[in-house]
């Protein structure tokens, strides 16, 4: 999986599901259909791909459901350390501010 930032699609779902249809149909080349389409081959090659690991013909790769937990726990697996920090910073806080009200006392 790439290092991307994700990010809306260009191209509404119901188009994506009608190329990779209109390739799958017609035995026309990819890079035809692209050209008829206005879309790059590449972005119709990955469309391809992901629709065949969604369905279980391959498996190289993450299905679509799998990228979207990757990213809802990479997500909160960076809440979470934010959280570590400031709750790390508090605590040390509390303990500095504990030891000086001891110290004058």
């Amino acid at each position: 999986m790439t290092n991307q930032t994700h990010r809306k699609s260009a191209y509404p779902p119901e188009f994506r599901a009608e190329a990779i249809q209109l390739v799958r149909a017609s035995g026309k080349p990819q890079t035809v259909i692209a050209r008829e389409l206005g879309m790059s081959v590449e972005t119709l090659r990955l469309w391809l791909t992901q629709a065949d690991l969604d369905a279980g013909k391959r498996s190289d790769g993450l299905t679509s459901e799998e990228q979207e937990e990757l990213r809802r726990l990479r997500r909160e697996n960076r809440i979470l350390r934010e959280e570590r920090e400031i709750l790390k910073k508090a605590a040390a806080f509390f303990a500095q501010e504990s030891q000086e009200s001891n110290a004058t006392h």
